[in-house]
């Protein structure tokens, strides 16, 4: 990943209305399942993206311990002062544990995580639009028949109408305007 991504995420969030950092986020929280994942790790991983470069890196908690019987999770009291020589037993460092492939994973993972957010705050702003409206009469377009449903289109969304709520006696035609209570 690269300043595309960090351009990419602002471009979105000046179009959709979805705050870069919420998207960031996310795509780290799904970045550390995508690594889990994929390098069948059982150790606590944090993944950081620079805000500013778009750099994803890759860093694995470990527990500062006299005698290591996990390497996985920990880390010697040695091994760690190579590190930085404050370091205590019972500390916890950061050891980066970033993939060279990583960047290929990270990169779809990033667009999948985009895409369902996008998708997300789309519903949302549909469902507050809508619900702003309840108890008004709208118009919509009778657009295609499901079973008994007709299927009303109102511009951003669409309205099920099932039989229950259907006029007796009234025959809807696909293009027909049709008024509809919300």
């Amino acid at each position: 990943m690269s300043a595309e991504l960090i351009h990419a995420l602002e471009q979105i969030e000046k179009e959709k209305g979805i705050q870069k950092e919420v998207l960031i986020e996310a795509i780290e929280v799904a970045l550390i399942t995508a690594y889990k994942r994929n390098y069948g790790s059982a150790q606590n991983v944090e993944v950081y993206i620079d805000r500013l470069t778009g750099d994803v890196r890759v860093f694995a908690l470990k527990n500062i311990v006299e005698t290591v019987t996990d390497p996985s999770t920990e880390l010697s009291l040695e091994q760690a002062s190579r590190f930085s020589p404050d370091f205590e037993v019972g500390d916890v460092v950061e050891v980066e544990v970033t993939p060279r492939k990583f960047g290929r994973i990270a990169a779809q993972t990033a667009k999948q995580v985009v895409m369902q957010r996008i998708r997300e705050a789309e519903r949302g702003i549909i469902f507050e639009e809508y619900s702003s409206k309840e108890e008004d009469i709208i118009s919509g377009v009778v657009s295609r028949f499901e079973r008994k449903n007709v299927i009303i289109e109102l511009g951003r969304a669409e309205a099920i109408l099932p039989p229950s709520e259907q006029t007796p006696g009234e025959k809807y035609n696909i293009h027909d305007l049709s008024l509809i209570h919300i």
